[in-house]
């Protein structure tokens, strides 16, 4: 019999040109940039599929571009703010069946996270066109994961008009559940850390808790999770007083 498994493709979106922190995904973490311990953490999941960089076309990302290049990373090149054009034509490229997008500022994201809400979109596939764990949120923010259908993403690409829309790839999926079938992933615990704990990096202050934890963790376990990392908060309180 046929599989009827989705081909997953699965797009960081990263750039050089944060305001708030420039070049923040080229910063080293446990001896390589934290670009490419993000790409580690995602293809730490089985299902994440083909992992692609998604850049931009401004000559600041060449730098981004080249990086991939060295590492022997998938890497598409798209508009700078059109997120969801970007994503769009990365899955095009790639014959996606469905895409996933991870933001490339968490790099203390859990695999096993990315692992579970990719397994509840693959087991309800026939039932769901976009499932996060973001709607509402529980997990600590910087675990971020949203997959979308081929077809749900490829009618957003072609109707959505507001510039919100596009620079966020998913509001139009998102802010229409009367149209696209929208699952959602809490944590199992049945806690609420979304609001409490920001694992993301935009600031100077997020670069130095983010390498504190990564000190602390990765020669332990390079794929360390949300649990080793709230029992280093427990226990080390110089580093939970960082952000």
């Amino acid at each position: 019999m046929e599989s009827t498994t989705p081909r997953i493709v699965t797009v960081i979106q990263a750039r050089c040109g944060s305001s708030r922190l420039l070049g923040k995904v080229l910063l080293p973490l446990a001896g390589k940039a934290l670009l490419a311990r993000m790409v580690e953490r995602v293809r730490a999941a089985p299902l994440a599929g083909n992992v692609v960089v998604a850049t931009t076309t401004l000559s600041e990302d060449n730098a981004i571009a080249d990086f991939c290049e060295r590492e022997g990373f998938s890497c598409f090149r798209g508009h700078p703010t059109d997120l969801l054009h970007r994503h769009y034509q990365a899955g095009l490229r790639e014959c996606a069946e469905a895409v996933v997008k991870i933001p490339s500022d968490c790099p203390l994201i859990d695999p096993k996270v990315i692992q579970r809400v990719l397994a509840f979109y693959r087991e309800g596939a026939d039932r769901f066109d976009y499932v996060s764990n973001l709607h509402p949120p529980t997990y600590p923010d910087g675990n971020d994961i949203e997959v979308m259908s081929w077809s749900a993403l490829a009618s957003a690409w072609r109707e959505a008009k507001r510039a919100y829309e596009r620079e966020h790839t998913t509001p139009y999926l998102w802010d229409h559940p009367e149209r696209f079938r929208i699952g959602n992933v809490a944590w199992e615990t049945g806690l609420d850390y979304s609001m409490t704990h920001r694992w993301t990096i935009d600031y100077e202050e997020d670069y130095r808790f983010i390498k504190a934890i990564y000190d602390e963790l990765y020669c332990r376990n390079s794929l360390f999770g949300i649990d080793e990392i709230l029992n280093v908060l427990r226990e080390k309180k110089d580093i939970a007083v960082i952000i």
